[in-house]
């Protein structure tokens, strides 16, 4: 991830953010942090730096910035620093450009709420002199990291119970972190059974199993508000329920992008 600022006085500073090269919800891991360019002062090289080691850690910032004769505009340190915040990092492949009061931010999140938050907090942090010109795109493969995450595996739970079974939370545990690295979007988790015995009763249960792996992924630090849980019983299946094979197919949780 790419952080340029350019002061239109000949101030410029560039903060490049080196990142594994990934797709939208591959793990998105910082390598580097290289601060460079020229600033006004000491105090305004120390408080980016600060920011910069607070935000991704200080073993990973290089510091290559310079101190020389440059006049930013009015509280130009105190506006950069709270640009430079935790929710940048939910951003892929990004750039964001600064040119004295316009400020430009490209790049690829997972969802349009995301998209929009960050763009808000950034414009709340500045004075109404700075404008943002906002080139976010939402990526197309965040179901796609769940769909691969689960890899159509089935989540298992002890028999006629919504009791996770040692297999069952260990995929679980892998989708969590998928979801995480997506930046926890909306999801709903849908629970399906076969259509062995009462269909109200199969309704009941897979709701119960959707809510056990919510409560799961909650309690693992998945926001609550995040996720929402529905039963869908036997009504969607995806394979046969004349054989037994079939039949664990569709005995099932499905995690689902929600609008």
């Amino acid at each position: 991830m790419i952080f340029r600022f350019s002061i239109l006085t000949a101030f410029c500073l560039f903060v490049p953010y080196a990142v594994a090269q990934s797709t939208i919800g591959a793990p998105h891991t910082i390598k580097e942090v290289l601060a460079s360019g020229v600033v006004p002062d000491e105090a305004a090289r120390s408080a980016i730096l600060t920011r910069l080691r607070d935000v991704y850690g200080a073993n990973a910032v290089i510091d290559r910035l310079e101190v020389g004769g440059v006049v930013p505009p009015p509280n130009w340190t105190e506006y950069m620093s709270k640009l430079l915040g935790p929710n940048l990092k939910q951003i892929h492949a990004g750039q964001l450009q600064v040119n004295g009061t316009q400020i430009a931010l490209k790049g690829t999140v997972s969802n349009e709420a995301q998209r929009q938050k960050i763009v808000s907090d950034m414009a709340t942090a500045l004075n109404p002199t700075y404008t943002v010109d906002n080139a976010l795109v939402v990526g197309t493969s965040a179901q796609s990291t769940l769909d691969q995450t689960l890899s159509n595996r089935v989540i298992e739970f002890e028999v006629s119970s919504a009791t996770l079974t040692p297999t069952g939370t260990a995929i679980v545990d892998e989708m969590e972190a998928a979801i995480k690295r997506l930046g926890s979007p909306r999801i709903q988790i849908i629970g399906h059974t076969d259509s062995s015995g009462d269909r109200m009763s199969n309704v009941v249960l897979s709701l119960s199993r959707a809510n056990s792996v919510r409560e799961y992924l909650i309690a693992k630090g998945v926001p609550e508000a995040s996720m929402s849980a529905l039963g869908a019983g036997p009504d969607r299946p995806i394979a046969t329920n004349e054989t037994q094979e079939g039949r664990a197919k569709n005995r099932r949780i499905e995690f689902r992008l929600a609008n």
